[in-house]
Order: structure tokens, then sequence, then C-alpha cells
């Protein structure tokens, strides 16, 4: 019985290690501190019922404090190194959890979906040069205007307004 204890200890090491080796690989790896906006994420996935098992945390962490509005392969590609077992479905099926609990928003920009973990009223400029993604700061929309849209939609139910502005950033359109 000792020497399985002795395993399980182990493996609870080793997972605990590879949570940090892959914070490092987050953008995260200068503080020393989780991001809220991850813990907020982690106890409602815990709420929902789903284990908390190293690889989610992973996910969720390095998400949680990337403004780039990453794909599930940016993060994939970004935790194998620290998970060299984690299939592509976890990190995809832990993204499209956190999307269907409300957690993180999603943009379908034409191509592979990005994953927003702001979900605070907001719009995107979109770079048409090197496809960056920036959020700008927006109002909720009133519920006037909800009223008007829902005139017209018989029986449409608004989730949320989003607008996308196109151009290009400045590192784009600043001449080379």
């Amino acid at each position: 019985m000792r020497g399985r204890d002795t395993i399980a200890s182990s493996r609870s090491a080793d997972a605990k290690a590879r949570v940090g080796r892959a914070a490092k690989t987050s953008k995260t790896a200068a503080k020393s501190h989780p991001h809220p906006r991850a813990e907020e994420l982690l106890a409602e996935l815990k709420r929902a019922g789903l284990k908390l098992t190293p690889q989610r945390i992973a996910i969720v962490r390095t998400l949680a404090d990337d403004h780039s509005h990453p794909t599930a392969q940016d993060l994939f590609d970004r935790l194998r190194g620290a998970f060299p077992t984690m299939s592509f479905a976890t990190v995809y099926n832990t993204l499209d959890a956190l999307a269907n609990c409300g957690l993180t928003g999603s943009l379908n920009l034409g191509g592979a979906i990005r994953f927003d973990p702001n979900t605070s009223p907001h719009h995107h400029a979109v770079c048409d040069g090197c496809g960056a993604i920036v959020d700008i700061p927006a109002e909720p929309p009133a519920a006037e205007t909800k009223r008007l849209v829902l005139e017209g939609a018989d029986g449409f139910r608004v989730r949320t307004e989003e607008r996308i502005f196109r151009g290009l950033c400045r590192g784009c359109s600043t001449p080379q």
C-alpha cells in the first residue's frame, strides 16, 4: 500500500510541476500570482461539474492572460512542451466548455475560431495586414435597442452585440 501512495504522490507532484512549466510558457511567467480571471474561470468550471485536471488548469490560465484572441491550435502549441501527452481535443473541449458556459467569447473571422477571455461588452478591431485583434470597450446595448431588434425578429433572443472594425494596425500602417 505504501508503494502506491508514493507513486500517487509522485504523480501529483509531476502534475503540479507540469502546470508550473505551462505557466512559464505563457505571458504570465513574470507574475507570481495567477490572473484573477483564470481563478474565476476555474471556479466556474468546477461549479459546472468539470474536473480541474492539470491540463485544464494550464489551458485556462494561459487563455485568461492572453488578449491576442488565440485559437485552440495556438494554445495547444504553446502548452505542448509542458504536456506532451495532451491531445488537441483536450484543449478544444476545454475552450468549448468555457464558451458554452458563457465564460469566454468566441470570434469567427473566417478560418479557425478564436477565443476571448474578455466577456465584458466590447467590440474588436482586426488588422487586415497581420491579423492582430484588439478589444475596443463598448457600452452594453440599451434595453430600448434590444426591444427594437426584437420587434423585428419573431422569437429572436439577443445574446450579444458586437462590431468588427477592419483596417491596419500601427505596425502594418507605418511605412517600412
